[in-house]
């Protein structure tokens, strides 16, 4: 079993030695809301002689401070070589994901770009909204801005993002008001 990054993956064969505990803190997202801590994390889960699969998941971490019961939330998986980018932020309001993935072995260099808004309570998704990608795609940061309802997230790609305005490499997605109403998100490349 291999551990990827929350913002890249690790080379064929590299880091095999170490412990999975230590690879798990060392490449992983954290964010906290209501006094508890939420991580995200991807695991290939199935290797060679097929494409690896990557399980992507939103935990949430027992604590003193946190209410509730640690738990954890299965997102959309990955298919393929190029490692799934994962990221969270997180407020009072609740938990945003941020999440490029390839849904399928097939049908070339495709993949999706997700955000999800989860309750840090019931660990559900309140909101889900996606974006077709027309090659790959990563995400650098997922944030929420600094009047605590703008979720904004950079990124790179090759190729397009459908809906996008602009043209260049680079990528910033932003949703106002992406805990409290379904205004969708905008996308400028750049």
């Amino acid at each position: 079993m291999s551990v990827l990054s929350a913002c890249g993956g690790e080379a064929p064969g590299s880091e095999q030695e170490a412990s999975l505990e230590a690879r798990e803190a060392a490449l992983s997202s954290t964010a906290t809301s209501r006094g508890c801590t939420f991580e995200v994390t991807s695991v290939v889960v199935t290797q060679a002689p097929v494409p690896p699969v990557t399980e992507n998941k939103l935990h949430r971490r027992a604590s003193a401070s946190c209410p509730w019961a640690a738990a954890s939330l299965s997102l959309p998986s990955s298919s393929g070589y190029a490692p799934p980018s994962l990221y969270v932020a997180a407020n009072e309001l609740g938990v945003a994901v941020g999440l490029t993935y390839k849904s399928s072995y097939g049908g070339g260099p495709y993949r999706t770009l997700s955000f999800f808004h989860v309750d840090p309570e019931t660990m559900t998704i309140i909101r889900r909204d996606g974006h077709q990608v027309s090659g790959t795609i990563d995400l650098t940061s997922v944030a929420i801005e600094l009047d605590g309802t703008t979720l904004t997230s950079y990124g790179t790609k090759a190729g397009v993002i459908y809906g996008e305005t602009g043209t260049g490499p680079e990528f910033v997605v932003s949703y106002p008001d992406f805990f409290t109403s379904t205004t969708p998100g905008t996308v400028l490349a750049f």
